[in-house]
């Protein structure tokens, strides 16, 4: 990764306080840039994010795409530096070749949401392949475990300006996590990370972030069984949940929480 494309800047602001005494001062700011998506020699999407881990968010993107359906099935991942930003292109098996061609997008996305630029509403709606499990952890080690969010965002401390995606055990021990200006982006790491891992099954996953549809469809093909969030949810992510049986909990502070579909009763 070259010095132009580190995940943070470092730029000169002016300080203005109450009493009007204005200074200068240098705050570490968060990279945001056009990160291209390139599948098979087509351009397939340009999101804009943070540039770093972009194997991982690949991966994800992929996966949670449903362009591929494990990470064995990308042949190669090569990020490219360019001028303006990054061009990551990526090699996929040969019988899911035909797949970009049923969710091809036409436009260029935005750190806002991870469903723009579809062609059609229809291509909203995408196969949930596996039933979610039954979470393991308990209330108590959910209130413990947001006590650690900011341990796990290193670049948010510099920036103030990134979201974070975090996956733990039952037991609130943190597997892995990833942070992006996108909250879509640091769950599609996230997801990435876990799935060239191999080896990893976290029991839920902590989000930064409101909780909308295209972040219960990622946590789905996480494979987790509870998404908490520390903002709200949406109507249509609560309906994605309950219609394939995914705990959420949302709102959640130090203290409560919301939870917004509990299939298993776990915490009634």
């Amino acid at each position: 990764m070259t010095a132009e494309h580190e995940p943070t800047r470092t730029l000169t602001l002016i300080r203005l306080p109450s009493d009007g005494a204005t200074d200068s001062i240098e705050r570490d700011i968060a990279v945001e840039c056009p990160v291209a998506i390139e599948v098979d020699g087509f351009g397939y999407a340009v999101m804009m994010m943070t540039p770093e881990r972009l194997e991982d968010f690949a991966t994800g993107f992929l996966l949670t795409e449903r362009l591929v359906d494990a990470a064995d099935d990308i042949l190669a991942i090569e990020p490219f530096a360019a001028e303006s930003g990054w061009i990551v292109r990526v090699t996929l098996a040969e019988h899911l070749r035909g797949r970009m061609q049923d969710r091809v997008r036409h436009r260029t996305s935005d750190t806002s949401c991870g469903l723009c630029g579809l062609s059609g509403l229809e291509q909203i709606a995408r196969p949930v392949t596996r039933r979610p499990p039954r979470p393991s952890v308990s209330v108590e080690t959910l209130f413990a475990t947001l006590g650690t969010i900011r341990a796990n965002q290193p670049l948010n401390a510099r920036t103030g300006a990134v979201h974070a995606a975090i996956a733990c055990d039952a037991e609130g021990i943190v597997f892995a996590a990833a942070e992006d200006v996108g909250r879509h982006n640091a769950l599609d790491k996230l997801v990435g990370a876990l799935a060239r891992d191999g080896e990893i099954q976290p029991d839920f996953i902590l989000v930064t972030s409101r909780i909308s549809y295209e972040m219960v469809d990622k946590a789905l093909v996480a494979g987790v069984g509870l998404l908490i969030g520390i903002s709200a949810p949406t109507s249509l992510a609560i309906d994605h949940a309950r219609a394939h049986g995914l705990t959420l909990i949302a709102l959640a502070r130090s203290d409560a929480m919301l939870v917004a579909h509990d299939p298993h009763g776990r915490f009634a």
